[in-house]
C-alpha cells in the first residue's frame, strides 16, 4: 500500500511551488476579506497533511479501487442533486452535520475521482492496444457523460466545460488515433453551431436562463448588450493597479475592492485584487507559480513508469492549466463570466483539499518515476 523510496526521489520542488502557491494565495484572501482567512489557514493546513500522506499510497493501489472511486462519485453527485444546499437556484454544496457543520462541493472532488478513474480504465484498454475501438469509446463516453450530466444538473456549467476538457485531453494522450480526432472536429463544428441556436429557442432546456444570457451577450455585445459589471469592473480593478499595485491590504474607496464594485472577490474574481492591489508584478507573479507547477505535472507524467501514471499526472496538470486560464480570462473578460476558482489561490476549501489530495498522487507517481 505505501511505497519505499529515497529522500533525494521526493520532488520538493513540486512542494515548494505548491506552498509558495497557497501561502501567496492566503495573503491576497486576507487582503480581500480578513473574515475568510482562519478557514483558508484551516483548509490549507488539511489540504497540505492530506497531500504528504497520500504521497507515501502507492498510486497503483489507488488505482485498483477504480470502480469504488466511480460509484463514490456518482452517488456523490446524486445525494448533492436530492438533499444538496441550494444556493442562487444551484444545488452545489452539501451540508454534514447539521446548520454549524462542514459545507462541501462535490463537483470539486468529483474533478479528482474523474481522473483516476479514466486514467485507470484508458491504462487498461491500452495495455491491450484498443484505445481506438467502439467499445472503449463507448465505455469512456458512457462513463464521463453520466459525471458530466449529474453537474449540469447542479446546474455548474464552468465546472462541466473545464471537466469536459481534462477527459477529452487524457483521452487524446492516451493515443486516441488522429481520424477519429478529425471525425470529430468534423462534426463537433456543426453540432456547436446548432447549440447556439438552440439556446436562444425561447423553450430551450439546456441551460438556466441567465447562462445563455451570459454567452449571447458575449458573442452578439451589439444585439444582446453588454451587461459585464462584474467583468467590467475586474478589468477596471487589474488596470487600476499599473505596474506595482496599490498595495496589499489598501482600505480606501479608491479601490474597487472596498467599493463593493465585485461581490465575492476572494473566490471566482480573485485575479482582480492580485492585479488592483500587486499590479503586473504580482499578476505575472501568480500566472508563473501556476504555470511552473503545470509544468512539474507534465515532466512527472512524461517519466512515469506507467500509462495510468502518465494519464492521472497530465490530467492533474490541464486541470489547474484550464481552471486557471478559465478563472483569469474571466476576470480579464476574455471568457463569458462563470465561476470557478483559481487552484490554490481563490478561497474555497473543497477546491483547495480536493487539488491537495490530486497533487499527492502526483507526487507518488514522481517518487516511482521510470528515470530522466
Amino acid at each position: 500500500m505505501f511505497t519505499r523510496f529515497s529522500r533525494r526521489d521526493y520532488n520538493f520542488k513540486l512542494v515548494i511551488l505548491l506552498m509558495i502557491a497557497v501561502i501567496f494565495g492566503t495573503v491576497v484572501i486576507n487582503s480581500a476579506d480578513d473574515s475568510y482567512t482562519s478557514r483558508r489557514i484551516f483548509g490549507a493546513i488539511v489540504g497540505f497533511i492530506l497531500m504528504i500522506f497520500i504521497s507515501f499510497i502507492n498510486y497503483d493501489f489507488i488505482c485498483k479501487l477504480y470502480s469504488a472511486i466511480f460509484a463514490a462519485n456518482i452517488i456523490m453527485l446524486l445525494l448533492v442533486l436530492i438533499a444538496g444546499v441550494e444556493v442562487n437556484a444551484a444545488k452545489r454544496w452539501m451540508l454534514v452535520g447539521g446548520s454549524g457543520g462542514i459545507q462541501f462541493q462535490p463537483s470539486e472532488f468529483s474533478k479528482i475521482f474523474m481522473i483516476i478513474f479514466i486514467a485507470t480504465l484508458l491504462d487498461r484498454y491500452k495495455q491491450r492496444d484498443k484505445i481506438n475501438t467502439f467499445k472503449c469509446l463507448a465505455t469512456y463516453a458512457g462513463t464521463v457523460g453520466a459525471s458530466l450530466l449529474l453537474i449540469v444538473l447542479e446546474p455548474d456549467l464552468s465546472t462541466t466545460i473545464c471537466v469536459t476538457m481534462v477527459m477529452l485531453t487524457m483521452l487524446y494522450v492516451s493515443g486516441l488515433s488522429y481520424k477519429i480526432i478529425g471525425l470529430a472536429i468534423l462534426f463537433g463544428i456543426p453540432l456547436f453551431g446548432s447549440f447556439l441556436w438552440y439556446i436562444q429557442l425561447p423553450n430551450q432546456i439546456l441551460l438556466q436562463d441567465y447562462q445563455v444570457n451570459r454567452i449571447l451577450e458575449f458573442i452578439y455585445p451589439d444585439q444582446y448588450g453588454t451587461d459585464y459589471s462584474q467583468q467590467n469592473n475586474s478589468i477596471m480593478a487589474i488596470g487600476s493597479g499599473q505596474l506595482t499595485g496599490k498595495g496589499l491590504n489598501t482600505s480606501t474607496m479608491a479601490t474597487v475592492k472596498d467599493a463593493n464594485f465585485i461581490s465575492e472577490q476572494q473566490t471566482d474574481f480573485i485575479f482582480s485584487v492580485i492585479g488592483e492591489e500587486l499590479g503586473f508584478v504580482g499578476s505575472v507573479f501568480v500566472i508563473a507559480i501556476i504555470l511552473l507547477i503545470v509544468l512539474q505535472c507534465i515532466k512527472i507524467a512524461r517519466v512515469a513508469k506507467d500509462t495510468k501514471g502518465m494519464l492521472i499526472a497530465s490530467g492533474i496538470g490541464v486541470l489547474i492549466a484550464y481552471q486557471s486560464f478559465i478563472n483569469i480570462a474571466v476576470a480579464t473578460g476574455v471568457l463569458p463570466n462563470t465561476g470557478i476558482p483559481l487552484p490554490f489561490i481563490s478561497y474555497g476549501l473543497s477546491s483547495l483539499i480536493s487539488l491537495s489530495a490530486g497533487m499527492g498522487v502526483v507526487l507518488n507517481i514522481s517518487i516511482q518515476k521510470s528515470g530522466y
